[in-house]
């Protein structure tokens, strides 16, 4: 399947839905902006992001693909020092340099052919940067616009640019199956990008994020499961780190709040 149309049957099935949910409750409100450059901005990073996540996903094990994306949050833990000015604790570095070691695992740069990803890990680090300055920006977004109309707006920003490249991809699939998926991708799609949103309203994102690193293990599993593939010793060594180090992050910062509070 080529990778603009799979992208384009993901963002119409998630602008539908969630057109559907959430403009009848937020009405007018749900596209009152104080800042549409930078939702501009984030809505292309998301459609950039999806469409490298793709192109990962079909020379990269799933597992391996997920575990260097959970360098996000670590990664804009060092990007918000440099752009939004924030100070974070010294020990947010110390989990940092592990989950960066724990990338190194996985990806092996300079080592031969079938030892690690080689060039093929382009991909996903692509993804993982494009993924940091999306959540960088939301983290911007966050102080002056409701989460709702920032999702909103990048749904809407992500099908417009679809439907514009799609066209010369487009061709026939006669599988019903393929059809299937899709509509269940963009309908998964769809409903995380929803919960995410009433997600961040309900908690902070450091209660959040042990459950976020749990898509880790879930990732290895799926491998596994769908196309029979298991990691390899090192690989695992290096999901483990970046795991555990994002999840010793989170758990170490929702510490520190109660111990503030």
């Amino acid at each position: 399947i080529p990778i603009f149309m799979a992208l384009f049957v993901r963002y119409i099935l998630q602008t539908i839905i969630t057109t559907a949910f959430l403009l009848p409750i937020h009405g007018r409100k749900l596209v009152q902006t104080q800042k549409p450059a930078l939702q501009l901005v984030r809505g292309l990073l998301i459609i950039l992001s999806t469409m490298l996540a793709f192109k990962s996903l079909k020379v990269v094990p799933v597992g391996e693909f997920t575990a260097i994306l959970m360098m996000t949050p670590m990664l804009v833990t060092f990007l918000a020092v440099l752009f939004l000015g924030e100070r974070p604790r010294r020990s947010s570095w110390f989990y940092v340099l592990f989950g960066f070691i724990g990338m190194l695992f996985i990806v092996r740069p300079g080592v031969e052919v079938g030892g690690g990803l080689g060039w093929d890990a382009i991909w996903p680090l692509g993804c993982l940067l494009s993924s940091s300055a999306f959540q960088l920006i939301s983290s911007y977004l966050g102080r002056s616009e409701k989460p709702v109309t920032t999702h909103f707006y990048s749904t809407i920003i992500g099908m417009v640019c679809a439907c514009v490249i799609v066209p010369p991809f487009w061709s026939m699939i006669e599988d019903p199956f393929i059809w299937l998926l899709m509509t269940i991708m963009g309908t998964m799609g769809a409903l995380g990008h929803y919960l995410l949103s009433i997600a961040y309203q309900k908690a902070p994102a450091t209660t959040l994020m042990p459950y976020v690193y749990c898509q880790v293990g879930f990732a290895v599993l799926a491998g596994w499961i769908a196309f029979s593939h298991v990691p390899d010793h090192w690989a695992m060594v290096g999901i483990g780190l970046i795991a555990l180090s994002g999840l010793a992050n989170a758990l170490d910062m929702m510490r520190a709040n109660k111990t503030a509070a």
